[in-house]
């Protein structure tokens, strides 16, 4: 006679096994293949603009906290203790004209209420030449595109180890006469664990991004005046456009903290975080990637990664302009004992051609 075993697991736990099964499997149902690239839109979505998680290159899925967390895992703005607050100014592509401004804050509303995020990136691209069939030189005016996406978060611890959250983003992308809007939906967890000493000592995280309605360009620029079929009197007639998905992914990470230095193992004043991550894109190639991050008394750090995707290598198959190598520093310091933390964050990422992307960021913690 044989007996059966049944993996006995806390009911929390069983909720979150629960859903990552959901999430993986509706991962599949939206996944893509590299015919489908370039058929979705609203990409400004996939680039971060924070200075801290960036220096990662987005590799931070299991270990991101605070506001950052709106555009990596949101699972990760349950770890806000009070309030955060802060900004970032990205050049992007240097040489190109771009340049990305963000905002973001995140609230407790108390042990066991959870967090709110807000966050607001605006995109720009400078001044752009008016060219039309007669005036295909320019010199009759400019325009100043825009992208513009608002995100409002919220998140919860669920247990000592299981952290999960979700954020609804309104995008918007717009010249002066057309313009098209979106919704977008997000969720995250994380889970983490270790030994007695060091209870968070491994760290993993899945995040769902980027799910929403298709998008479509409305606007003056799509009409013009023609002629009824029967008759000779105008008409404004106004072309419709062709509607995109959104670049919906599917980011799992893993990370393992090595703790050492100080004067005994209760007061270890040194850390280094080794990371793994993968991304499932819906609409693009997959990437992997791995990064590292060595802290001193969580005051200063620097860190670095690396994310391939297929035919990175090679310059001929390469389908985006980043070359995968990033890196950056966060110098974070207590204004006074007991006071607020204020915390400065640069990041670079690599690119060819152009000069790279470099990021600065300052975030405060009352």
């Amino acid at each position: 006679m044989t007996h059966s075993k049944t993996l006995n697991l806390p009911y929390t736990m069983k909720r979150i096994l629960v859903l990552i099964i959901a999430l993986s499997n509706l991962s599949v149902v939206i996944a893509g293949n590299k015919d489908r690239a370039g058929q979705a839109g609203a990409y400004e979505l996939l680039i971060n603009p924070w200075g801290r998680s960036s220096g990662w290159n987005g590799l931070n899925t299991s270990t991101v906290r605070g506001f950052e967390s709106l555009n990596q895992n949101v699972a990760g703005l349950a770890f806000t203790k009070k309030t955060e607050i802060g900004f970032a100014h990205t050049n992007y592509l240097t040489g190109t004209g771009i340049n990305i401004n963000a905002l973001g804050l995140a609230q407790s509303v108390g042990k066991s209420g959870g967090v709110i995020g807000v966050s607001v990136v605006a995109m720009t691209f400078g001044e752009i030449q008016v060219t039309t069939t007669q005036n295909p030189e320019g010199g009759v005016g400019f325009y100043r595109p825009q992208f513009l996406n608002i995100a409002l978060a919220y998140s919860k611890i669920f247990s000592k180890s299981i952290y999960g959250g979700f954020v609804v983003r309104g995008i918007s992308e717009s010249v002066s006469d057309i313009s098209a809007t979106g919704l977008a939906l997000d969720a995250g967890i994380q889970y983490q664990t270790g030994t007695k000493k060091d209870p968070e000592k491994i760290k993993f995280g899945i995040a769902l991004r980027n799910i929403g309605t298709p998008m479509r360009f409305r606007g003056d620029a799509l009409s013009f005046k023609g002629t009824a079929p029967e008759g000779t009197y105008p008409l404004t007639i106004e072309k419709r456009s062709q509607q995109f998905e959104l670049p919906s992914m599917l980011n799992i990470g893993l990370s393992y903290d090595f703790k050492f230095g100080g004067a005994d193992a209760t007061k270890r004043n040194q850390r280094l975080t080794l990371v793994g991550h993968f991304t499932s894109n819906s609409f693009y190639r997959d990437q992997i990637g791995a990064g590292a991050e060595y802290a001193f008394k969580e005051q200063f750090m620097i860190r670095g990664g690396y994310n391939y995707q297929q035919g990175l290598l090679n310059s001929n198959e390469r389908s985006t302009a980043f070359t995968g190598l990033s890196g950056g520093i966060t110098i974070d310091l207590p204004t006074k004992k007991g006071g607020p933390n204020v915390a400065f964050d640069y990041s670079y990422r690599t690119s060819n051609p152009w000069g790279g992307t470099h990021t600065v960021g300052v975030r405060i913690n009352l």
